[in-house]
């Protein structure tokens, strides 16, 4: 079992780096859950998942009969814990390398406060396919992390902090960290990403340094997935040679080590 949780502000190119380790998780042999628990709901195409294919899929979160259902009304009494066993063979959406995608969606917030049967709902799902599922997971989360929970978190193989050569980048990156580490996450990495010049490089290190958390790689900015994007093909599979993707499949065997070493 392998569960990882992706971690960033918005544009750091966290999602790549989700869907592209998920790919190389399959080809080592692991049956794979991508979770796309992110409000931007791009996982799909980092994974090479078409547009077409993804078009008629539905955000679990906007599945209203299913969570009334199993959670409740808005606004009512609702279930804490419901059912969510069966919704991953019922809404996963298969990709290249035979890995699975669940999209989450995200709850939205009307004035009067969060609607609390989705988010009993997806906080379920999400505890279901980290504490259960005997599969590799692959979360790409949105910057918060406290919905996930203190017993769900602290069983994440790793969580894995994206940042990019900025001070916005790196000043959630320690926020991030102080969450995690009140949330009890048992083991934290950084990795830098568009890394254009040695002083990006110099910055991403000394980050990392004075966060105290392990840099475990340093992405090359790389125009071939700027390309890839552009082409509607995800990065592994429009330029598998390239400088970024190489490094990023560095960095998944480099977690698996260190995964199977704690």
């Amino acid at each position: 079992m392998v569960k990882l949780a992706m971690v960033g502000k918005g544009g750091v190119g966290k999602t790549t780096v989700a869907g592209t380790i998920a790919r190389f998780l399959a080809r080592d042999g692991y049956n794979v859950y991508a979770i796309d628990a992110d409000p931007a709901m791009n996982l799909h195409s980092a994974i090479g998942i078409s547009e077409e294919k993804i078009a008629n899929i539905i955000p679990i979160s906007e599945e209203k009969e299913l969570i009334e259902e199993r959670a409740g009304r808005p606004g009512g009494i609702f279930i804490v814990n419901p059912k969510v066993d069966d919704i991953p063979n019922k809404y996963q959406v298969e990709g290249p390398d035979h890995v699975k995608l669940l999209v989450m969606g995200t709850v939205k917030k009307a004035k009067s406060g969060c609607m609390c049967p989705e988010n009993a709902f997806l906080r379920a799902l999400l505890s279901h396919m980290i504490l259960d599922i005997t599969d590799a997971v692959v979360v790409d989360m949105e910057a918060g992390i406290e919905h996930l929970g203190r017993g769900t978190l602290s069983h994440i193989d790793a969580m894995v902090i994206i940042i990019e050569p900025g001070r916005r980048s790196s000043d959630l990156a320690e926020r991030i960290k102080d969450l995690a580490l009140e949330l009890k996450v048992p083991r934290l990495f950084i990795i830098g990403n568009k890394i254009a010049t040695s002083d990006e490089e110099e910055f991403v290190e000394n980050i990392a340094k004075s966060m105290e958390v392990e840099l475990i790689g340093k992405i090359p900015y790389d125009n071939n997935l700027r390309a890839a994007d552009l082409s509607g093909k995800a990065p592994i599979d429009f330029a598998p040679e390239s400088i970024a993707i190489k490094e990023i499949e560095k960095i998944e065997k480099k977690l698996l080590t260190l995964i199977k070493n704690q």
